[in-house]
């Protein structure tokens, strides 16, 4: 079969049953870092497919930022016949990663026990919402509902929203296929050495409430608690960009010795050592509220541009407050070649974010388009053996759909 591009996973073979933002996320990473991704795709399609702005039905924008460089299956795993297309694949593969309940997949065979038995070596990963060994084992998870649980709305209401909120971005969903990025590629090594695959779960919730708890458990780490949770800085209200006369600016005086410079920069460099507040790394962290609220007002007395001017001579961390119309122009990401400009066969022109790490070696090649439904469906077949009348036979049910590619 084929073994994808170059890149350090060059020759890994990934079986992906994912769908809608985690998983894809996770094997979209693995893609880009060169591994053959085999996307199995009901005869729908992934959800995401139907989703925002798009030139064509099925071709959306989240889905072609989500699947490049991967190929697509159309199987309908409902029927037998394609789930032996299904496990014949994983018996190829080095890794199978799901976010399929763990009970339906289990129902169609595909759990870790049915595809181990045939492929003892195999990489099982299951994106799951929850961990298996508890009540909510079974419970529906979406990034909305484990952002909620993992507490960040009430960090949001704390932070100053005017109701318990979400971020607007599929958080959970990203940092959890981060959590798989790392749990396959860790795997893949240990496998090296002991020559055996395992299974690994990846759950959305404890990802999430890892993530949180690690800046907000706060006094509720010591036991008995020594105060209540949260950090502070994160939540001041006045820790936002900064209103200027003309606009906003994203400002950052962290250690001691951006305060002292900061305050010489404005003309008052005595107040570092005068005023007991500002003093300390500890000391602002205690009165972090009403010195970010001071900074605010000084903020609002002069332009964007003169207190960039004033920052940067005085090296102090600030950056301007984007939108995604600004970053397609920003000089630094078009310096780097980050936003790519692609041309995909039926989309025609796209931008497109890259990959963000950079390797001195083994240097990842650009993926191939976001495929379009089943586009891959008749070649991955005749890889894995199928004569063309078995083909016809499988497209005949509807277990797969597909046309020969040119």
């Amino acid at each position: 079969m084929k073994t994808g591009r170059g890149g350090p996973l060059a020759g890994v073979r990934i079986l992906d049953l994912t769908s809608v933002v985690m998983g894809p996320f996770a094997t979209q990473i693995l893609a880009a870092l060169g591994a053959d991704v085999i996307k199995i795709e009901s005869p729908e399609g992934d959800n995401m497919r139907q989703v925002g702005p798009m030139n064509h039905p099925g071709m959306g924008h989240i889905h072609l930022h989500l699947n490049q460089g991967k190929r697509s299956i159309v199987l309908d795993l409902k029927q037998s016949v394609a789930r032996e297309v299904a496990l014949r694949l994983s018996d190829r593969c080095d890794v199978l990663i799901s976010n399929v309940r763990p009970r339906a997949l289990a129902r169609l065979g595909l759990d870790y026990e049915s595809v181990s038995a045939r492929n003892p070596r195999l990489i099982h990963v299951s994106c799951c919402g929850f961990g298996q060994d508890g009540p909510y084992a079974d419970k529906s998870a979406y990034d909305d509902l484990i952002q909620g649980a993992a507490g960040l709305p009430w960090l949001m209401s704390r932070y100053g929203a005017n109701t318990p909120c979400y971020a607007p971005v599929t958080l959970a969903d990203r940092v959890t296929g981060l959590h798989a990025v790392y749990a396959v590629t860790a795997a893949l090594y240990e496998r090296e050495r002991s020559g055996a695959g395992q299974a690994i779960v990846v759950p959305m919730f404890e990802s999430m409430v890892q993530f949180i708890l690690g800046d907000h458990l706060g006094g509720l780490t010591f036991v008995p608690p020594n105060g209540d949770p949260g950090y502070a800085r994160l939540l001041t209200a006045h820790r936002r960009p900064y209103e200027t006369k003309d606009g906003h600016l994203c400002v950052l005086i962290y250690n001691d010795k951006q305060w002292k410079a900061f305050f010489a920069a404005i003309g008052q460099s005595e107040r570092f050592e005068r005023d007991a507040r500002s003093s300390t790394h500890t000391n602002r962290a205690k009165h972090i509220d009403e010195i970010y609220a001071e900074v605010a007002g000084l903020m609002r007395t002069r332009t964007t541009g003169d207190w960039q001017a004033l920052l940067e001579a005085a090296d102090i961390p600030n950056m301007p407050m984007n939108s995604p119309h600004d970053l397609l122009d920003d000089p630094h990401l078009s310096a780097v070649g980050f936003i790519r400009h692609t041309e995909h066969p039926t989309e025609g022109p796209l931008l497109t974010p890259g990959n963000p790490t950079a390797w001195s070696r083994s240097a990842c090649s650009v993926p191939s388009s976001a495929p379009r439904l089943g586009e891959h469906s008749i070649s991955v077949l005749e890889e894995l053996g199928y004569s063309a009348a078995e083909i016809a036979a499988l497209q005949a049910t509807g277990a797969t759909v597909g046309q020969t590619q040119t």
